[in-house]
């Protein structure tokens, strides 16, 4: 049987309490290469919960009266650019009171020693993504090459099917995502997948026996 192929959010799923340092990098970087100047709660007064980065992006540009093709000439680079500023950042960033998700570990743990496939779906940027389970100590539960970024793609649908095609074509009848928005679970059932739906807080485990119990039925 195929192993479920299990797609992980980040904010509020993995990591929850916030992080004050991805509004640090994300709106300067928007500056940066926009002639704009978005005021600091920028990012609250828009459409942003699920969303990916990018459209977080092009929400706040088109409050600021930019238009979609003057945005996607530069949504590319800007995205480079708000990783690139987060991880520098983060290097000299306290983070001792960052909070994984109540038994983050020990519900991966259970899940990859049942051999349910363990990916980031995220709309985080991947360099940021990365760092970020570094540091929660999750990085280890997520290979390199799999799963996808706000980097990769605008709508949550179509990373999704980039995680599948980046574990090789994975059925859709065997993949799963686990997130804490309705557009976490929405963005699933559109792109054909099965969606968990977890409160920021919870305690992992739960998650992880309702995937455990899918993994072993047909």
């Amino acid at each position: 049987m195929t192993p479920l192929l299990a797609l992980f959010d980040i904010d509020g799923t993995l990591l929850v309490g916030g992080d004050p340092l991805s509004n640090a990098a994300f709106l300067p970087a928007l500056r940066e290469l926009y002639p704009v100047d978005p005021p600091g709660d920028a990012v609250s007064l828009v459409d942003h919960p699920g969303q990916t980065c990018q459209r977080i992006a092009r929400e706040v540009l088109r409050a600021e009266g930019l238009r979609d093709d003057a945005i996607d000439e530069r949504l590319g680079a800007w995205c480079a650019l708000y990783a690139e500023r987060y991880v520098e950042l983060l290097t000299r960033a306290e983070t001792t009171q960052w909070e994984a998700a109540p038994n983050a570990r020990e519900a991966l743990g259970r899940l990859s020693e049942a051999g349910i496939r363990l990916v980031l779906l995220t709309g985080n940027p991947e360099p940021m993504a990365r760092t970020r389970m570094t540091r929660l100590g999750l990085g280890a539960f997520f290979p390199e090459g799999q799963g996808a970024f706000g980097c990769d793609a605008e709508e949550r649908t179509e990373l999704i099917r980039i995680a599948r095609e980046r574990a090789g074509g994975h059925p859709r009848e065997r993949t799963v995502a686990v997130g804490d928005t309705p557009r976490d679970v929405s963005g699933a059932h559109a792109a054909g997948i099965r969606a968990i739906s977890v409160t920021p807080g919870d305690d992992l485990n739960e998650a992880a026996d309702t995937l455990l119990a899918w993994n072993r039925s047909r």
